[in-house]
């Protein structure tokens, strides 16, 4: 007869060791236990957004007045900017912990180093940290969803799918993130990361219609994932939804599925070579 040692307690729900998400809970585990000695850093990124909301919101919103929803009818500014953000919380949760601070356990504290010294591989490496990055990003956006709903932005029954739809967004800025953190070469790349990052936010309809730019800049600002994410979470908080939305969760899929196929290639390569 043979037993079982019994896996150790965690906030996670256990799951067969020999699976992919088995064995890469355990850096899941690693990375929330790590996180408690940095709290402050941790929930610092929910304040940015709920800042941006308070002053474009309220501040800016009280001369902007309406603005057309997703069905063309008016709305209030803030409840128009209100799932910009959100779509930017879990994007930013998601890609800063998936290149700042994979980068530094990749080049410097040499963590998956002795990771791939036991039996977990690249791609459980890869979906470790892609998965803690989805839960910053989760809890960012449950936050802000909770703060939007205190200022009665969540008109829409449909908005209790922002959170799972939020999960989604984080998951592909983290695979793609931390795919792109494996071709980084130091801390000055990182410029990079924020020259994408910032007009994103800035030019992805977070704080205007589409309808302000020129055509031709229309079709560039479509391509951009975090339109995709907006128009996602504007159709789901103000309860207009439509077949355009199975496109968008169509782009976040395919950005996971190359997102993590590269990040466990590269990871690979960089440590197994």
């Amino acid at each position: 007869m043979t037993t079982t040692a019994p896996a150790p307690p965690g906030w996670l729900p256990l799951l067969p060791a020999g699976s992919y998400a088995g064995r890469s809970r355990k850096l899941v585990l690693r990375s929330a236990t790590a996180s408690r000695s940095t709290w402050l850093a941790f929930v610092s990124g929910f304040f940015e957004p709920v800042f941006y909301l308070i002053a474009m919101g309220q501040g800016l919103g009280s001369l902007v007045g309406t603005l057309p929803g997703p069905d063309g009818s008016p709305i209030g500014y803030a409840a128009f900017i209100a799932p910009g953000l959100l779509a930017a919380s879990a994007m930013n949760g998601a890609v800063f912990d998936s290149t700042f601070n994979v980068f530094f356990r990749l080049k410097y504290a040499r963590l998956y180093d002795a990771v791939l010294a036991t039996p977990l591989g690249p791609v459980d490496v890869a979906l470790g940290e892609i998965c803690w990055a989805l839960i910053r990003g989760g809890l960012y956006s449950l936050a802000f969803l909770s703060v939007m709903a205190a200022f009665g932005l969540l008109i829409s029954p449909w908005a209790l799918l922002a959170l799972p739809a939020a999960l989604v967004i984080a998951f592909a800025f983290a695979a793609v993130g931390m795919a792109a953190t494996t071709f980084m070469r130091s801390w000055q790349d990182f410029d990079l990361v924020t020259l994408v990052v910032l007009p994103m936010f800035l030019f992805s309809t977070t704080f205007y219609p589409l309808t302000v730019y020129p055509r031709w800049l229309q079709i560039v600002v479509e391509c951009l994932p975090l339109y995709h994410a907006v128009e996602l979470m504007r159709g789901l908080t103000t309860g207009v939804l439509g077949l355009g939305m199975l496109g968008d969760l169509a782009y976040f899929a395919v950005m996971i599925v190359i997102g993590l196929a590269v990040a466990s290639r590269r990871i690979g390569t960089l440590l197994l070579k």
